[in-house]
C-alpha cells in the first residue's frame, strides 16, 4: 500500500516507538544505517549522494546532559540536520509559520542510539531539545550554511508564545 500525501490522515506514522512522519510539514525522518561488529560501530549520518542532502555549510556537535533542556531556537535561512549517536534526546519542533498546513502543530522526536535517525528541520520552524539518556548526548549538527547569528531567533524554554511544557 503506498504512503499517504501529508494532509491526507490524521497523525503520526509509529513505528517501534520511533515517529516515521510528522505531524510538521517540512520536518523529515530519515534512518541511518549502523554497522557493528565485536570492536565496536560505525554510524552513518548524511551523505552527498542522498536525496535529502542539499548542501553542505558546517558540521558541529552539541552535548546535553541528563534532564537538560535547550530551548528555544529558530533559524531564518538555516536547515538542520541533527542525529544523536551518544545518549538520548527529545526533540521537540513547533510551527508557527501561519500560511503553513501545520501551523501551530507540535512534534516530539526521540534520538539516540536505539532511535538512530536523522532529522532535517527546515527554516523557520522552532524547535529545542532535552537530554532524557542517564548519560550526557552528543548531538551531531549538519546545517546548509555556516553559523551567523544574525539569522537565528531566540526564545527562553518557558517562553509561553510555544505551547509546550518541558517539565
Amino acid at each position: 500500500m503506498k504512503e499517504k500525501e501529508f494532509g491526507q490522515d490524521e497523525g503520526k506514522k509509529v513505528v517501534n516507538n520511533v515517529i516515521l512522519k510528522t505531524n510538521i510539514f517540512d520536518i523529515k525522518i530519515h534512518p541511518l544505517k549502523k554497522i557493528s561488529d565485536q570492536r565496536g560501530m560505525v554510524m552513518h549520518m548524511l551523505r552527498c549522494d542522498t536525496s535529502h542532502f542539499s548542501k553542505f555549510g558546517e558540521v558541529y556537535f552539541s552535548t546535553i546532559k541528563e534532564n537538560a533542556t535547550k530551548a528555544w531556537k529558530k533559524h531564518l535561512f538555516m536547515t538542520q540536520n541533527l542525529a544523536v549517536p551518544v545518549g538520548k534526546i527529545k526533540l521537540v519542533c513547533f510551527d508557527d509559520r501561519k500560511n503553513s498546513f501545520s501551523y501551530g502543530l507540535i512534534d516530539e522526536i526521540y534520538l539516540g542510539i536505539e532511535h538512530f535517525y536523522l532529522v532535517t528541520v527546515p527554516p523557520l520552524i522552532w524547535y529545542g531539545f532535552q537530554g532524557i539518556g542517564a548519560c550526557e548526548s552528543l548531538i551531531a549538527n549538519c546545517t546548509d550554511m555556516p553559523h551567523d547569528p544574525n539569522e537565528v531567533v531566540r526564545k527562553s524554554e518557558s517562553d509561553e508564545s510555544i505551547p509546550y511544557k518541558w517539565f
